[in-house]
């Protein structure tokens, strides 16, 4: 599991304890940054609890801390700033099996846009979009430390690939909800992007073809002929 996906599912799972999801949904519906004391108030909890959860809750992301002064003074003799906290700037999400709509929905807006700006017909905006994207991907991997594997990135990227002979077999299909109901836009869509991944990662013994299957995705990595 990637760091990323490991931090936002921890961060999902601090919100099981009940006394700390009370303390998060208190901080979210306030307008101005909350204090210790007024969330313990609120809550009707020990100082010393609400701090603790506090805490917990911005340690993983799920809040900001913020330091401000409550009397309105400033310079010397004006106290200590008092630790507030407020929701996170960053969205925290987790699907299992993993989902991508977020990247799907990047490609189908700027293939939109290129489509307006330039006149091309959508769908081959859209097609080079995800082969550039695959590219981009696959660049990324490559300036990691420990290079860039075929496998690992496609791991990464929420595909669940696992091998088949030759071949790789993707269990997961990030974009399942919308190739459900846009098939062919989808899995062509699917398919440019991992060829471009390949192509970018310099991988010539496979090669990425439309074949579905129930229960995978629509993109199967085959052996290249010859």
């Amino acid at each position: 599991m990637d760091d990323s996906r490991e931090a936002r599912i921890l961060a999902v799972a601090a919100l099981e304890e009940p006394t700390r999801r009370r303390l998060y949904d208190h901080v979210v519906r306030r307008v101005d940054p909350v204090t210790r004391d007024e969330a313990a108030t609120a809550l009707g909890l020990p100082r010393t609890t609400a701090a603790f959860h506090l805490d917990k809750l911005a340690d993983e992301g799920l809040l900001e801390v913020v330091y401000e002064r409550l009397n309105g003074r400033s310079g010397p003799g004006a106290g200590r700033p008092s630790k507030l906290y407020r929701r996170a700037a960053q969205h925290v999400a987790v699907s299992l099996p993993e989902h991508r709509y977020d990247l799907a929905g990047g490609l189908l807006a700027t293939a939109i846009e290129d489509a307006v700006a330039t006149g091309e017909s959508p769908r081959a905006a859209l097609d080079r979009r995800a082969r550039q994207l695959g590219n981009e991907l696959a660049l990324a991997a490559r300036d990691e430390a420990d290079g860039a594997d075929v496998m690992r990135v496609l791991e990464e990227q929420g595909f669940e690939p696992r091998t088949d002979e030759n071949a790789i077999v993707l269990g997961n299909c990030p974009f399942h909800a919308l190739a459900q109901d846009h098939t062919d836009l989808v899995c062509e869509m699917n398919l440019c992007l991992l060829d471009g991944l390949l192509t970018g990662l310099g991988t010539t013994d496979l090669q990425a073809q439309l074949k579905p299957t129930p229960d995978t995705c629509c993109v199967r990595l085959e052996p290249t002929p010859g």
